[in-house]
């Protein structure tokens, strides 16, 4: 449970983080200065706009549909780019606040004995080193139940602890003073000009108090001193204008109520607030190869070929320690494409750090259900709910539609228009791709109050946007989209036109659609609302394109049988039929999900496949979905050998998506949580989520529910191992063991005892859960 090094960190992607769901920071472990990279999730520059949706729009959009149905890529494709894509304006980006420092008055002397560390267990991370015979202690974290970063440095013996703290901006405005002789204040604008125009954006208020025993403490213009204290307690608060909050009186309020408490309660009540989440679950996978070695040791080790299942284990509860430090049930913002951090670089690039719909934003809450973690989904819900009024603007404007649509990326203001490139800006199913997280709630929890007041309301409006949006295909009569993209990919037209991404009906689109009616139709049925609708979604259902094979054996990608563009492309957004979804599984569609491995061949077969991150965890979910253990392990190890740096966190590859340099991004982490979960249990062939239908009231001998353990267990993994506290669908709790690659013992409990079919070494069987 502990990660840890024998060196400071020198780069941003060695350095450890923290975090309570709003307030974060990258510790790096320095001896002559600590370096406290901050972070505070609302820091973003722009400001909400109405003018991002081209007026112009539903003029040209039958005439742009035609001209796609017709083969005319080239001019539908000049429309496109002219008329529909959306305007940047001041879109913005999440910025980091900044560095604190603490430059260390130490006596010159030989470093022995240098340990810095993060135990994921407690969430604290802490550094230690021996200098002129005195030892010297710090540890840094993130406070949910307080609101406050806290930090606390101590000395073996009195009287040693003397430093300076001190505030680095990085190229946002900012002004730094103190009050009084023990605290340091930070007034800080969120203004850039890459992504906005430079001079919208919120602002910030920071507080640093020093708490100190014993010594001396004083204010020198934008610095504090303290000289020879035996321990000190820093104490920071930071907090923004997003929502019209007053920063200042916030960080004022954190700070009185956080120093009423002794640093031991301040982590006494951190620590038992944080692992009542992450404790719920356990996992073990085998001892490590690499007893006693430090952490960016045994990654080394894993890349030059050995194995260590314990460093898997350690990834996977990784992953849920950022979930849980990222979001929190409470968090203003979502997890975004670097979770709650920010090194600085994403959001100086075009990507900014943003919500990416595409893919990245699910990617990080793929863990939060199964991984026992429902309430760190919180944020994503309201961030969905927050997009349905500015999404029925781009509705009307757009496609003169009804209901709610968001595109390829959303940010902190609400933006729901398509990007404003050709190629990967027309994504109209981003928006339902997210709010399916509301389904999934519900299909683990059984809560019919949350589906009722909160996932309902959102999957109609979204339905009914797609009802009135889709139009036939004149060749097959299908109700498809478009015009629209499968994500950043694109296919060589077949009439000499050169390379295209812009088209009628991609997969990616019918699968997301085909679950938000099917979803919605369910929820309707169970909460007996909305005749009507439910006519018009069983009426439109099987209008929707078929999955397809095509003419290599793969599953295709579009409603022609197109060549790729770029067949080492790392979007496989049609799978996503395997995965997330589950309309392709290898007991009902066998021939779509061979087919699937066809395309996943192809692909992985291109020279110079674009191996990044979040890649590479769609392929262990993939590989999982498709009972493949040996080849999903093979893409976890290859997540932690090529797409991982020192300090556990995945990045994207320099050189791939624009990406200037390696770039940290959390959803590698968070898929590979997920999918390794989703290699020792799955639940996605539920009959029917969330109860039985009417007309299964009397079956005495079926049950709705479906658990299969231990689905793709690979043979490194077989000899033994357990795993505790992860979540089926149906709201069960599953523990069990493993022994030879076999079900050694299971526990499955949920609140009241019900009936579950369990497949488990190749054998199905009915049994009934226990009461939790």
């Amino acid at each position: 449970m502990t990660l840890w090094y024998r060196r400071p960190a020198q780069r941003w992607l060695e350095a450890l983080p923290v975090g309570n769901g709003r307030l974060g920071a990258m510790v790096f472990g320095g001896v002559t200065t600590e370096r406290l990279a901050l972070n505070e999730s609302t820091f973003w520059s722009g400001a909400p706009g109405t003018d991002h949706d081209n007026p112009a729009a539903r003029e040209h959009l039958r005439e742009i549909r035609k001209l796609l149905f017709a083969g005319e890529f080239r001019q539908a494709t000049d429309l496109i780019g002219r008329h529909l894509l959306g305007r940047r304006g001041n879109y913005g980006t999440h910025l980091p606040v900044g560095d604190l420092l603490l430059r260390m008055r130490h006596e010159k002397g030989e470093v022995r004995d240098y340990r810095r560390d993060l135990d994921i267990n407690d969430a604290v991370a802490a550094v230690s080193y021996s200098l002129g015979g005195v030892r010297f202690t710090r540890e840094v974290l993130a406070t949910h139940e307080d609101k406050v970063i806290a930090v606390r440095l101590t000395a073996d013996k009195p009287g040693h602890i003397s430093f300076q703290v001190r505030f680095q901006a990085n190229r946002e405005p900012c002004k730094v003073t103190t009050r009084g002789a023990d605290t340091l204040v930070i007034a800080g604008d969120a203004r850039e000009d890459v992504h906005s125009d430079g001079k919208t954006g919120v602002s910030l208020a920071g507080w640093v108090r020093a708490i100190p025993e014993g010594g001396k403490m004083t204010a020198q213009g934008d610095s504090l001193e303290v000289g020879n204290a035996n321990a000190v307690t820093l104490l920071i608060a930071l907090n923004t204008t997003f929502k019209g909050a007053q920063p200042a009186a916030l960080c004022g309020e954190q700070i009185a109520a956080a120093a009423q408490h002794s640093y031991a309660t301040l982590r006494r009540r951190h620590v038992a607030d944080y692992q009542t989440l992450f404790r719920r679950v356990s996992l073990d996978l085998g001892p490590s190869t690499a007893r006693n070695v430090p952490t960016n040791e045994q990654l080394e080790r894993v890349r030059r070929g050995q194995d260590d299942p314990a460093l898997v284990a350690q990834f996977f509860q990784y992953g849920r320690y950022l979930l849980i430090s990222g979001s929190r049930d409470d968090s203003p913002l979502p997890a975004n494409l670097q979770g709650l951090w920010n090194d600085n670089l994403a959001c100086t690039m075009g990507w900014t750090c943003d919500f990416h719909l595409d893919i990245n934003t699910q990617q990080n809450y793929w863990p939060a259900e199964v991984c026992n973690l429902s309430e760190c989904h919180e944020p994503l819900f309201r961030l969905i709910e927050s997009l349905r009024e500015p999404g029925r603007r781009t509705a009307r404007t757009l496609y003169g539609a009804r209901g709610w649509v968001c595109h390829v990326f959303t940010n902190a203001w609400g933006y729901t228009a398509p990007g404003w490139g050709l190629g990967w800006g027309m994504h109209p199913t981003g928006g339902i791709w997210i709010a399916s997280h509301l389904w999934e709630r519900f299909r683990f929890t059984g809560d019919r109050e949350f589906l009722r007041q909160r996932a309902y309301p959102v999957l109609k409006e979204a339905a009914e946007f797609f009802l009135d949006y889709m139009v036939e295909d004149p060749k097959h009569g299908w109700l498809v989209t478009g015009p629209s993209t499968s994500p950043e990919n694109a296919f060589i037209t077949p009439n000499g036109q050169g390379d295209c991404s812009e088209y009628m009906g991609p997969t990616c689109d019918i699968v997301l659609v085909r679950d938000l009616f099917a979803s919605c139709l369910k929820a309707a049925q169970l909460l007996d609302l909305d005749s009507d609708f439910r006519a018009k979604l069983q009426a439109a259902l099987p209008k929707l394109p078929p999955l397809r094979i095509g003419k290599h054996g793969q599953l295709m990608e579009w409603l022609e049988d197109f060549d790729e563009a770029a067949p080492n492309h790392r979007h496989t957004s049609h799978l996503i039929a395997l995965y997330p979804s589950g309309q392709i599984t290898p007991r009902t569609t066998p021939d779509l999900a061979k087919a699937a491995r066809v395309t996943l061949e192809r692909r992985l077969g291109a020279r110079d496949w674009e191996d990044v991150e979040w890649s590479r965890g769609n392929l262990i979910n993939y590989y999982a979905r498709l009972g493949d253990g040996d080849e999903a392990r093979k893409h976890v190890m290859g997540l932690l050998r090529s797409d991982t740096d020192a300090n556990l966190l995945t990045f994207s590859r320099g050189g791939i998506a624009g990406a200037p340099e390696n770039i940290f991004v959390v959803d590698g982490n968070s898929a590979g949580t997920a999918g390794i979960a989703e290699m020792l249990l799955q639940s996605h062939e539920n009959k029917d989520e969330g109860g039985r239908m009417k007309d299964e009231e009397t079956r005495k001998d079926s049950s709705p529910y479906v658990i299969e353990l231990l689905p793709a267990l690979p043979k490194v993994w077989a000899a033994q191992g357990n795993v505790k506290g992860l979540k089926a669908r149906g709201n069960f709790t599953v523990d069990l063991e493993w022994k030879d690659g076999k079900v050694s013992s299971c526990r499955i409990a949920s609140p009241e005892p019900r009936s579950v079919e369990v497949r488990s070494n190749g054998k199905v069987r009915t049994a009934t859960s226990e009461k939790l």
